[in-house]
């Protein structure tokens, strides 16, 4: 099954949103500008794409795992997220990871997957008390080291 997500492009030959293999969770999105990212760097880079995401959608933004694996970039907020309210231009906030190696990203470049999923929204409601449950209030670490 697949949603109908309507797509504007804010120039011409912007590459719209492509799945590189049937199955894939996520579409790759690209820069619309040329950019070049120092050691530590980050910046937040334009895709050139607006989209109409049906209410009860939302689009997550993820890293690609060959840009992290190849050249240490990811994404500072991961998952970003996009409302389905939302018609504004599409950004990703990228960081170099690496400690020694500028990377340079030219305009068409995958930078990020686009993933879309439907969303619950919910009624939050102030109770005194919560109710138990087996783990508690046990956060990070709780469950041992190993």
């Amino acid at each position: 099954m697949s949603a109908r997500i309507l797509v504007a492009a804010t120039e011409p030959g912007i590459r719209l949103p492509q799945y590189s293999h049937p199955g894939d969770a996520g579409a790759d999105i690209s820069t619309r500008v040329d950019v070049t990212l120092a050691p530590g760097e980050r910046a937040t880079v334009p895709t050139g794409l607006r989209i109409a995401l049906p209410e009860g959608f939302a689009a997550f933004v993820h890293p690609r795992s060959g840009l992290a694996a190849r050249h240490g970039i990811t994404v500072v907020n991961a998952p970003g997220t996009v409302d389905a309210g939302y018609r504004g231009e599409i950004a990703v906030t990228l960081l170099n990871t690496d400690a020694a190696a500028p990377v340079t990203l030219r305009r068409g470049d995958r930078i990020a997957q686009l993933v879309i999923q439907r969303v619950e929204t919910a009624d939050f409601v102030e109770v005194e008390e919560l109710p138990d449950s087996v783990r508690g209030d046990g956060g990070f670490g709780s469950t041992g080291t190993s």
